[in-house]
């Protein structure tokens, strides 16, 4: 008998998500079909349910946070035994013949895969992905918990570890949202002085208690000059999306200071050359990282009591979930639950 389970895809770009029946897929060479215990929204999965990804092929399930456990292996796949827990994020595979995969740079592969937007991801019961997207889930880690820390997570923590930032540093996160509020967790866990940025007075209680030393209300003080009262930071981790946020924060670098750029910005970031040339501050952006990353960041997160403040929906919500996402009302992850 054919198995059948739910998914929530989108026919064609701009269509709503609809919960339709699919059957579950089979596990083909060098891969693995894993039962969803849980999945986050991310605002990426706009790319697909508004179709500004390119060569998008509909209808199509997004979703690329992913935890669960092994239903079916495929030939030649080795390492991995059903019932393990185990999690796919923004890392969908890679191509293993272009320059970058050559050189090491998965991440970057030229011809790189996205679960959700190159094949069916996780908003469903089932997802057939590559074995070599799989990340270990440690057992103390809940799956709905999981979840997000397979992108807000790993893109905040990978960008963190590769900053060349040293314990005891000044690192200041630029945003309290989705990436933000687990950055500044892992700031402090992995022990900088850490900084939180965000809108509003009322929000500094809740940076302390995340772990922030300090707090700067973006709408009543002059960011730069609070960074460097502080001595400068080492690193600014940007995860908000405004521009201008992030050019009135790059004056607030330390000499040899970085500004790492997480989000996707409205508007171009601005820079005073003479500060950047002065100071050998810089900007770069970082990407999130492959599957050894995500699971760095699982075990770290399991380690150290880093946890994503999430919404839970059923899977037969998805639609409304995807909206409060949207709404940027949530706080600060919305997760699907089959």
């Amino acid at each position: 008998m054919t198995r059948t389970m739910k998914v929530a895809a989108v026919a064609q770009p701009g269509a709503p998500l609809e919960i339709v029946e699919r059957e579950v897929p089979r596990a083909g060479a060098g891969q693995i079909v894993v039962k969803v215990q849980a999945c986050g929204i991310c605002h990426s999965d706009s790319l697909t349910v508004d179709g500004t990804w390119p060569g998008i092929e509909y209808p199509r399930v997004p979703g690329h946070e992913i935890a669960g456990v092994i239903e079916e292996i495929g030939e030649g796949v080795v390492g991995w035994e059903a019932g393990q827990r185990v999690g796919v994020g923004w890392y969908g595979g890679h191509c293993g013949h272009c320059d970058r995969c050559r050189r090491g740079d998965l991440v970057l592969c030229e011809n790189g895969m996205v679960p959700g937007v190159s094949y069916d991801g996780g908003y469903a019961e089932y997802v057939q992905v590559p074995a070599q997207t799989l990340a270990r889930i440690p057992e103390s880690l809940a799956d709905v918990d999981a979840a997000p820390l397979l992108c807000a997570g790993i893109t905040t923590f990978n960008a963190l570890r590769n900053s060349g930032v040293r314990p005891g540093e000044v690192v200041a996160v630029l945003g309290l949202g989705g990436l933000g509020h687990l950055a500044v967790q892992y700031a402090a866990k992995l022990g900088f002085e850490t900084v939180a940025i965000a809108r509003g007075q009322e929000k500094g209680d809740y940076a302390r208690e995340l772990g922030a030393h300090h707090y700067i209300d973006s709408t009543a003080e002059n960011v730069a000059e609070r960074l460097t009262a502080l001595g400068g930071a080492k690193i600014v981790l940007a995860t908000v999306t405004s521009g201008k946020a992030m050019s009135d924060a790059f004056g607030g670098l330390a000499v040899d200071g970085k500004m790492m750029v997480l989000g996707i910005a409205d508007s171009p970031i601005e820079i005073n050359s003479a500060q950047a040339i002065m100071g050998r501050r810089s900007v770069q952006g970082w990407p999130s990282g492959v599957a050894a990353d995500s699971e760095d960041t699982l075990a770290f997160s399991a380690r150290s009591g880093v946890r994503p403040q999430i919404e839970v929906y059923p899977l037969e919500k998805a639609a409304e979930a995807y909206a409060r996402m949207l709404s940027g009302q949530a706080r600060f992850r919305v997760v699907l639950q089959p």
